[in-house]
């Protein structure tokens, strides 16, 4: 039987949840992306993204790779422990708008207006964090060290 998620457990998770999001979006959206983007990720990481499966940090880069630069605006995140472990595995579910590109100012002239390139487009993001067991031990009530052991992205609108 596993121990019930105590207060303490739920307020740490969501701090891990909140820092992660920061740090994530902050890495996607940065010029060194296909170099720190990695980091979060190991080989065994499942990635989901409109529903074509990726896998690992590897498949990561080969999808971020292909993309241009982008925009993530984060309008919410909810975090939920998933008892059993301890620390517990996280589940996070993200939602926002992400641009792809410069915006629609930088399309050229003819690019027809429903093209979504350049526009924000709604997003739904879940990820599994998985506590790293490379990571050296936490002290009591400091945030695990987490990676991505699961992610989904699937746009919305």
């Amino acid at each position: 039987m596993t121990a019930p998620l105590t207060p303490s457990d739920i307020e740490i998770a969501t701090r891990a949840a909140d820092h992660f999001t920061r740090i994530y979006y902050t890495a996607y959206d940065s010029d060194t992306r296909l170099a720190d983007l990695p980091h979060f990720y190991r080989p065994n990481s499942s990635l989901t993204w409109n529903g074509k499966p990726f896998q690992g940090a590897e498949g990561l880069t080969q999808l971020v790779s292909k993309m241009p630069a982008t925009k993530h605006e984060v309008q919410s995140f909810d975090c939920h422990p998933i008892p059993g472990a301890q620390p517990p595995s996280l589940l996070i579910t993200v939602s926002g708008s992400v641009t792809h590109g410069r915006g629609p100012a930088g399309n050229p002239p003819d690019t027809h207006q429903r093209n979504p390139e350049g526009h924000p487009r709604v997003f739904s993001q879940t990820f599994i964090l998985v506590p790293d067991p490379t990571a050296p031990p936490t002290k009591p009530g400091e945030v695990a060290k987490y990676y991505v052991g699961a992610d989904a992205l699937r746009f919305v609108g």
